[in-house]
């Protein structure tokens, strides 16, 4: 099943969120090269594509994992939450529907 990953950052947290992407997007890839990567991406913290030091306000994911625990547990281990760039994280079900 579909799940939606939703990590809220920190105020301040832009420095952790560069220093912890590139483990980050590693996840993510492999993710991807699984199949079970539908979109993922960053939330700018203000209108524009690249925010500058304005940052991010988090990130949505919506990947494929066998159960809610699975899901909840790869969101856990997320290297933005285990850098303090996430100051919660949200995981639901997902139903694709369009397109």
């Amino acid at each position: 099943m579909w799940y939606l990953i939703l990590g809220h950052d920190r105020p301040g947290s832009l420095p952790a969120r560069q220093a912890a992407r590139p483990a980050h997007l590693a996840r993510l890839e492999a993710l991807a090269a699984l199949g079970r990567l539908l979109l993922a991406g960053p939330c700018p913290a203000i209108d524009a594509e690249d925010p500058g030091p304005a940052g991010f306000s988090g990130s949505l994911i919506v990947a494929e994992f066998p159960s809610l625990e699975a899901a909840r547990a790869w969101a856990e281990a997320d290297p933005y939450v285990t850098a303090g760039v996430y100051e919660r994280v949200e995981v639901r079900p997902f139903r694709k529907v369009l397109p």
